[in-house]
Protein backbone atom coordinates (compact mmCIF):
# COMPACT_ATOMS: atom_id res chain seq x y z
CA UNK A 1 0.00 0.00 0.00
CA UNK A 2 3.03 2.50 0.90
CA UNK A 3 4.58 1.31 -2.76
CA UNK A 4 0.89 1.86 -3.83
CA UNK A 5 0.68 5.45 -2.88
CA UNK A 6 3.90 6.53 -3.58
CA UNK A 7 3.32 5.84 -7.01
CA UNK A 8 6.08 3.19 -7.86
CA UNK A 9 6.37 1.49 -10.49
CA UNK A 10 3.22 -0.84 -11.87
CA UNK A 11 5.91 -4.04 -11.93
CA UNK A 12 6.97 -3.59 -8.16
CA UNK A 13 3.09 -2.50 -6.89
CA UNK A 14 1.50 -5.85 -8.46
CA UNK A 15 4.44 -7.81 -7.14
CA UNK A 16 4.51 -6.65 -3.61
CA UNK A 17 0.44 -7.20 -3.42
CA UNK A 18 0.78 -10.28 -4.92
CA UNK A 19 2.72 -11.72 -2.17
CA UNK A 20 0.64 -9.73 0.35
CA UNK A 21 -1.99 -11.66 -0.40
CA UNK A 22 -0.25 -14.86 0.27
CA UNK A 23 -0.04 -14.86 4.24
CA UNK A 24 -3.30 -12.78 4.54
CA UNK A 25 -5.12 -16.13 2.46
CA UNK A 26 -2.94 -18.07 4.82
CA UNK A 27 -3.98 -16.89 7.63
CA UNK A 28 -7.94 -16.83 6.53
CA UNK A 29 -7.63 -20.62 5.78
CA UNK A 30 -6.12 -21.06 9.05
CA UNK A 31 -9.21 -19.09 10.97
CA UNK A 32 -11.46 -20.97 9.14
CA UNK A 33 -9.91 -24.63 9.44
CA UNK A 34 -10.04 -24.02 13.29
CA UNK A 35 -13.87 -22.79 13.03
CA UNK A 36 -14.27 -25.93 11.54
CA UNK A 37 -12.32 -27.88 13.78
CA UNK A 38 -15.06 -27.01 16.36
CA UNK A 39 -17.97 -26.82 14.30
CA UNK A 40 -18.60 -30.25 13.63
CA UNK A 41 -18.51 -32.17 10.02
CA UNK A 42 -21.58 -30.44 9.20
CA UNK A 43 -20.75 -27.07 9.59
CA UNK A 44 -17.37 -27.14 9.67
CA UNK A 45 -17.60 -28.75 6.10
CA UNK A 46 -19.71 -25.65 4.72
CA UNK A 47 -17.39 -23.27 6.21
CA UNK A 48 -14.21 -25.02 4.20
CA UNK A 49 -16.48 -25.24 1.05
CA UNK A 50 -17.62 -20.72 1.56
CA UNK A 51 -14.26 -19.39 2.57
CA UNK A 52 -11.72 -21.76 0.90
CA UNK A 53 -11.81 -19.83 -2.64
CA UNK A 54 -12.77 -16.68 -1.18
CA UNK A 55 -9.00 -14.94 -1.70
CA UNK A 56 -9.59 -15.57 -5.36
CA UNK A 57 -12.82 -15.02 -5.79
CA UNK A 58 -12.34 -11.52 -3.85
CA UNK A 59 -9.85 -10.64 -6.63
CA UNK A 60 -11.72 -11.77 -9.29
CA UNK A 61 -14.79 -9.47 -8.24
CA UNK A 62 -11.79 -6.71 -8.47
CA UNK A 63 -11.17 -7.32 -11.94
CA UNK A 64 -14.96 -7.47 -12.90
CA UNK A 65 -15.25 -3.86 -11.60
CA UNK A 66 -11.92 -2.98 -13.62
CA UNK A 67 -13.92 -4.94 -16.88
CA UNK A 68 -10.95 -7.06 -17.02
CA UNK A 69 -13.09 -9.84 -18.00
CA UNK A 70 -10.76 -11.93 -19.84
CA UNK A 71 -8.75 -11.80 -17.16
CA UNK A 72 -11.55 -12.94 -14.68
CA UNK A 73 -11.91 -16.00 -17.28
CA UNK A 74 -8.20 -16.69 -17.12
CA UNK A 75 -7.87 -16.49 -13.67
CA UNK A 76 -10.89 -19.15 -13.43
CA UNK A 77 -9.36 -21.72 -15.92
CA UNK A 78 -5.84 -21.15 -14.06
CA UNK A 79 -7.27 -21.73 -10.39
CA UNK A 80 -9.08 -25.21 -11.93
CA UNK A 81 -5.97 -26.52 -13.96
CA UNK A 82 -3.82 -25.46 -10.90
CA UNK A 83 -5.27 -27.19 -8.72
CA UNK A 84 -5.47 -29.89 -10.81
CA UNK A 85 -2.18 -30.28 -12.21
CA UNK A 86 0.21 -27.90 -9.94
CA UNK A 87 -1.42 -28.53 -6.41
CA UNK A 88 -1.81 -32.33 -6.59
CA UNK A 89 1.23 -32.82 -8.71
CA UNK A 90 3.36 -31.37 -5.88
CA UNK A 91 1.50 -33.45 -3.33
CA UNK A 92 1.97 -36.35 -4.83
CA UNK A 93 5.85 -35.74 -5.76
CA UNK A 94 6.01 -34.75 -2.21
CA UNK A 95 4.35 -37.57 -0.39
CA UNK A 96 5.45 -40.21 -2.47
CA UNK A 97 9.47 -39.56 -1.81
CA UNK A 98 10.70 -42.41 0.01
CA UNK A 99 7.51 -44.41 -0.60
CA UNK A 100 6.56 -47.32 -2.92
CA UNK A 101 3.13 -45.52 -3.28
CA UNK A 102 0.27 -43.78 -1.63
CA UNK A 103 -3.16 -44.57 -0.92
CA UNK A 104 -6.54 -42.70 -1.26
CA UNK A 105 -10.30 -43.43 -1.36
CA UNK A 106 -11.01 -44.17 -4.74
CA UNK A 107 -15.11 -43.61 -4.20
CA UNK A 108 -14.31 -39.97 -2.49
CA UNK A 109 -12.06 -39.08 -5.67
CA UNK A 110 -14.30 -40.52 -8.10
CA UNK A 111 -17.13 -38.36 -7.12
CA UNK A 112 -15.35 -35.04 -7.12
CA UNK A 113 -13.85 -35.85 -10.38
CA UNK A 114 -17.16 -36.98 -11.50
CA UNK A 115 -18.83 -33.18 -10.23
CA UNK A 116 -15.36 -31.66 -12.45
CA UNK A 117 -15.95 -33.60 -15.27
CA UNK A 118 -19.70 -32.19 -15.80
CA UNK A 119 -18.89 -28.96 -14.77
CA UNK A 120 -16.15 -28.65 -17.46
CA UNK A 121 -18.98 -29.70 -19.98
CA UNK A 122 -21.33 -26.93 -18.73
CA UNK A 123 -18.49 -24.32 -19.13
CA UNK A 124 -17.53 -25.82 -22.05
CA UNK A 125 -20.93 -24.68 -23.97
CA UNK A 126 -21.07 -20.99 -24.16
CA UNK A 127 -18.10 -21.31 -26.04
CA UNK A 128 -18.78 -24.06 -28.49
CA UNK A 129 -22.20 -21.79 -28.97
CA UNK A 130 -20.07 -18.83 -29.93
CA UNK A 131 -17.86 -20.52 -32.15
CA UNK A 132 -21.17 -22.41 -34.16
CA UNK A 133 -23.72 -19.42 -34.18
CA UNK A 134 -21.57 -16.25 -33.23
CA UNK A 135 -17.96 -14.54 -34.35
CA UNK A 136 -15.49 -16.72 -32.95
CA UNK A 137 -13.68 -17.27 -30.08
CA UNK A 138 -11.89 -14.55 -27.98
CA UNK A 139 -7.95 -13.89 -28.50
CA UNK A 140 -5.77 -14.45 -25.45
CA UNK A 141 -4.74 -10.62 -25.74
CA UNK A 142 -8.54 -9.64 -24.98
CA UNK A 143 -9.51 -7.47 -22.33
CA UNK A 144 -13.30 -7.33 -22.84
CA UNK A 145 -15.47 -8.75 -25.67
CA UNK A 146 -19.23 -8.24 -26.49
CA UNK A 147 -20.15 -11.02 -27.08
CA UNK A 148 -24.57 -10.61 -27.74
CA UNK A 149 -27.14 -10.99 -25.67
CA UNK A 150 -27.53 -14.42 -26.53
CA UNK A 151 -24.30 -15.78 -25.11
CA UNK A 152 -24.90 -13.66 -22.19
CA UNK A 153 -28.01 -15.29 -21.62
CA UNK A 154 -27.02 -19.13 -22.31
CA UNK A 155 -24.32 -17.91 -19.51
CA UNK A 156 -26.68 -16.75 -16.81
CA UNK A 157 -28.79 -19.99 -17.28
CA UNK A 158 -25.41 -22.13 -17.25
CA UNK A 159 -24.24 -20.24 -14.44
CA UNK A 160 -27.90 -20.77 -12.27
CA UNK A 161 -27.70 -24.43 -13.12
CA UNK A 162 -24.37 -24.47 -11.88
CA UNK A 163 -25.21 -22.86 -8.68
CA UNK A 164 -28.34 -25.80 -8.22
CA UNK A 165 -25.49 -28.19 -8.69
CA UNK A 166 -23.54 -27.15 -6.40
CA UNK A 167 -25.81 -26.62 -3.87
CA UNK A 168 -27.15 -30.05 -4.52
CA UNK A 169 -23.61 -31.57 -4.02
CA UNK A 170 -23.50 -29.55 -0.92
CA UNK A 171 -26.48 -31.91 0.58
CA UNK A 172 -24.48 -34.93 -0.19
CA UNK A 173 -21.37 -33.79 0.48
CA UNK A 174 -22.23 -32.31 4.13
CA UNK A 175 -25.25 -34.71 5.00
CA UNK A 176 -26.08 -37.38 3.22
CA UNK A 177 -22.47 -38.58 2.25
CA UNK A 178 -20.54 -36.80 4.57
CA UNK A 179 -17.81 -39.29 5.54
CA UNK A 180 -16.96 -39.36 2.12
CA UNK A 181 -15.99 -35.37 2.03
CA UNK A 182 -14.45 -34.61 5.56
CA UNK A 183 -11.27 -36.62 6.14
CA UNK A 184 -9.67 -36.11 9.95
CA UNK A 185 -6.95 -33.43 9.26
CA UNK A 186 -5.38 -35.15 12.59
CA UNK A 187 -3.38 -31.56 13.80
CA UNK A 188 -6.17 -30.04 15.78
CA UNK A 189 -4.32 -30.77 18.55
CA UNK A 190 -1.88 -28.28 18.01
CA UNK A 191 -4.64 -25.66 17.15
CA UNK A 192 -6.43 -24.00 20.15
CA UNK A 193 -7.69 -20.24 18.97
CA UNK A 194 -10.53 -19.55 20.70
CA UNK A 195 -13.93 -18.98 18.38
CA UNK A 196 -13.61 -15.10 18.98
CA UNK A 197 -10.20 -15.16 17.58
CA UNK A 198 -11.06 -17.16 14.98
CA UNK A 199 -13.64 -15.02 13.76
CA UNK A 200 -11.88 -11.72 14.33
CA UNK A 201 -8.70 -13.12 12.51
CA UNK A 202 -11.48 -14.31 9.23
CA UNK A 203 -12.78 -10.62 9.47
CA UNK A 204 -9.29 -9.10 9.23
CA UNK A 205 -7.63 -11.02 6.50
CA UNK A 206 -10.69 -10.62 4.46
CA UNK A 207 -10.73 -7.24 4.59
CA UNK A 208 -6.63 -6.98 4.09
CA UNK A 209 -7.27 -9.63 1.21
CA UNK A 210 -9.50 -6.90 -0.64
CA UNK A 211 -7.28 -4.20 0.19
CA UNK A 212 -4.53 -5.86 -1.68
CA UNK A 213 -6.37 -8.07 -4.46
CA UNK A 214 -8.08 -3.93 -5.19
CA UNK A 215 -3.88 -3.06 -5.47
CA UNK A 216 -2.80 -6.22 -7.31
CA UNK A 217 -6.57 -5.84 -10.21
CA UNK A 218 -5.20 -1.93 -10.74
CA UNK A 219 -1.88 -2.59 -11.27
CA UNK A 220 -2.37 -5.60 -13.68
CA UNK A 221 -2.24 -3.97 -16.93
CA UNK A 222 0.36 -1.68 -16.78
CA UNK A 223 2.57 -4.23 -14.99
CA UNK A 224 2.08 -6.50 -17.80
CA UNK A 225 2.93 -3.89 -20.02
CA UNK A 226 6.41 -3.08 -18.14
CA UNK A 227 6.99 -7.09 -17.42
CA UNK A 228 6.31 -8.28 -21.03
CA UNK A 229 3.81 -10.53 -19.96
CA UNK A 230 0.07 -10.43 -21.66
CA UNK A 231 -2.73 -10.14 -19.52
CA UNK A 232 -4.13 -13.76 -20.39
CA UNK A 233 -0.33 -15.20 -18.54
CA UNK A 234 -0.84 -13.21 -15.50
CA UNK A 235 -4.32 -14.37 -14.90
CA UNK A 236 -4.10 -17.68 -15.79
CA UNK A 237 -1.11 -18.78 -13.42
CA UNK A 238 -0.20 -15.66 -11.42
CA UNK A 239 -3.61 -14.34 -9.87
CA UNK A 240 -4.66 -18.38 -9.78
CA UNK A 241 -1.48 -19.40 -7.62
CA UNK A 242 -1.91 -16.47 -5.61
CA UNK A 243 -5.11 -16.79 -4.68
CA UNK A 244 -4.92 -20.33 -3.78
CA UNK A 245 -1.16 -20.20 -2.22
CA UNK A 246 -2.57 -21.14 1.35
CA UNK A 247 -4.69 -24.11 -0.07
CA UNK A 248 -1.32 -25.09 -2.13
CA UNK A 249 0.55 -25.37 0.98
CA UNK A 250 -1.64 -27.59 3.33
CA UNK A 251 -2.09 -30.34 0.43
CA UNK A 252 1.54 -30.37 -0.15
CA UNK A 253 1.85 -30.73 3.52
CA UNK A 254 -0.75 -33.33 4.22
CA UNK A 255 0.53 -35.57 1.40
CA UNK A 256 3.77 -35.37 3.28
CA UNK A 257 2.30 -36.91 6.32
CA UNK A 258 1.03 -39.68 4.29
CA UNK A 259 -2.72 -37.74 4.03
CA UNK A 260 -3.19 -38.80 0.61
CA UNK A 261 -7.11 -38.81 0.98
CA UNK A 262 -7.09 -35.20 2.06
CA UNK A 263 -4.22 -33.89 0.12
CA UNK A 264 -6.90 -35.27 -3.14
CA UNK A 265 -9.76 -33.69 -1.51
CA UNK A 266 -8.01 -30.62 -0.98
CA UNK A 267 -6.75 -30.09 -4.94
CA UNK A 268 -10.14 -32.11 -6.79
CA UNK A 269 -12.31 -30.62 -3.99
CA UNK A 270 -11.65 -27.21 -5.14
CA UNK A 271 -11.61 -27.27 -8.55
CA UNK A 272 -14.63 -28.73 -8.42
CA UNK A 273 -15.51 -25.36 -6.26
CA UNK A 274 -14.07 -22.88 -8.65
CA UNK A 275 -16.05 -24.28 -11.75
CA UNK A 276 -19.81 -24.77 -9.69
CA UNK A 277 -19.35 -22.05 -7.22
CA UNK A 278 -17.10 -19.37 -8.29
CA UNK A 279 -17.53 -19.14 -12.35
CA UNK A 280 -21.14 -18.84 -11.66
CA UNK A 281 -20.96 -16.37 -8.78
CA UNK A 282 -18.74 -14.06 -11.05
CA UNK A 283 -21.67 -14.29 -13.47
CA UNK A 284 -24.30 -13.28 -11.48
CA UNK A 285 -21.81 -10.53 -10.03
CA UNK A 286 -21.20 -9.05 -13.05
CA UNK A 287 -24.86 -7.94 -14.01
CA UNK A 288 -24.30 -5.49 -10.93
CA UNK A 289 -20.39 -5.21 -10.88
CA UNK A 290 -18.75 -3.67 -13.82
CA UNK A 291 -19.13 -2.66 -17.46
CA UNK A 292 -21.61 -5.82 -18.25
CA UNK A 293 -22.46 -8.92 -18.30
CA UNK A 294 -19.68 -11.63 -18.02
CA UNK A 295 -20.25 -14.20 -20.81
CA UNK A 296 -18.67 -17.93 -20.27
CA UNK A 297 -17.04 -17.90 -23.45
CA UNK A 298 -13.20 -18.83 -22.99
CA UNK A 299 -10.24 -18.89 -25.60
CA UNK A 300 -8.98 -22.02 -27.29
CA UNK A 301 -5.76 -22.09 -25.10
CA UNK A 302 -8.23 -22.57 -21.97
CA UNK A 303 -10.56 -24.51 -23.48
CA UNK A 304 -7.70 -27.10 -24.10
CA UNK A 305 -6.23 -26.98 -20.96
CA UNK A 306 -9.36 -27.16 -18.80
CA UNK A 307 -10.46 -30.18 -20.87
CA UNK A 308 -6.84 -31.73 -20.52
CA UNK A 309 -6.70 -31.30 -16.97
CA UNK A 310 -9.97 -32.34 -16.26
CA UNK A 311 -9.56 -35.94 -17.90
CA UNK A 312 -6.37 -36.45 -16.66
CA UNK A 313 -7.55 -35.88 -13.23
CA UNK A 314 -10.08 -38.32 -13.89
CA UNK A 315 -7.17 -40.95 -14.91
CA UNK A 316 -4.80 -40.31 -12.14
CA UNK A 317 -7.21 -41.13 -9.74
CA UNK A 318 -9.49 -43.87 -10.62
CA UNK A 319 -6.94 -46.38 -9.12
CA UNK A 320 -6.85 -44.98 -5.83
CA UNK A 321 -2.93 -45.20 -5.85
CA UNK A 322 -0.24 -42.49 -6.75
CA UNK A 323 3.49 -42.47 -6.60
CA UNK A 324 6.33 -39.82 -6.73
CA UNK A 325 6.17 -40.04 -10.56
CA UNK A 326 2.71 -39.81 -11.22
CA UNK A 327 3.83 -36.08 -9.36
CA UNK A 328 6.23 -35.05 -11.88
CA UNK A 329 4.15 -36.01 -14.71
CA UNK A 330 1.63 -33.82 -14.09
CA UNK A 331 3.91 -30.78 -12.94
CA UNK A 332 5.14 -31.65 -16.42
CA UNK A 333 2.05 -31.11 -17.97
CA UNK A 334 1.30 -27.74 -15.64
CA UNK A 335 4.94 -26.49 -17.43
CA UNK A 336 4.19 -27.24 -20.76
CA UNK A 337 0.58 -25.19 -20.34
CA UNK A 338 2.73 -22.74 -18.92
CA UNK A 339 5.12 -22.12 -21.33
CA UNK A 340 2.18 -22.10 -24.20
CA UNK A 341 -0.01 -19.35 -22.39
CA UNK A 342 3.35 -17.33 -21.84
CA UNK A 343 4.06 -17.87 -25.66
CA UNK A 344 0.36 -16.57 -26.47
Amino acid sequence: MALELAGSPATLVFATSALGIVPTAALMGRATEELAARAGPGIGGLLNVTFGNAPELIIALFALGQGLHEVVKASIIGSIIGNILLVLGASMLAGGLGRDKQTFSRTSAGVQTSMLLLAAAALLMPAIFELVEGKGLPQPGAELVDYGATVEHLSFAVAIVLIATYALGLVFSLKTHRDLFNPEYGDEDSWGWPVRTSVIALAVAGVLVGVMSEVLVGSISEASKAAGLSEFFIGVIVVAIVGNAAEHWVAVLVARKDKMDLAVNVAIGSSAQVALFVAPVLVLASIFVGPGPLALVFNGFELGALLLAVLIANYVTQDGESTWFEGVQLLAVYAVLGLAFYYA
